[in-house]
């Protein structure tokens, strides 16, 4: 499947404790829990008919922005973020003291 081109939307849905994106109708968000200084991304999940075309990679990306925008600390508890944070050492910048991937 082609990766997608598109420009997500992320919005956080606070009832739920995650970060959001829908494509063509499908929805795909990372959980989180926030403490004062720092997000902890729990899980990734994205719909079966989103996979394969990077929208995890790029929501994560997205949501990395927003956390260091807000000069919160991310702690990635969440296997696909660890993974992309190995990918991407780059982003270790933002990790809370103590973490490492």
């Amino acid at each position: 499947m082609a990766e997608y081109t598109g420009t997500l939307t992320i919005t956080e849905n606070a009832d739920k404790k995650r970060f959001e994106t829908e494509v063509n109708g499908h929805l795909a968000f990372v959980e989180y829990i926030r403490t004062q200084d720092s997000i902890y991304l729990t899980h990734t999940e994205v719909a079966k008919q989103l996979e394969g075309q990077g929208i995890a990679k790029k929501l994560v990306e997205s949501i990395l922005d927003i956390i260091e925008r807000e000069g919160k600390k991310l702690v990635p508890l969440c296997p696909y973020v660890a993974a992309y944070l190995k990918r991407h050492p780059d982003w270790k910048r933002i990790l809370a003291a103590g973490y490492n991937v």
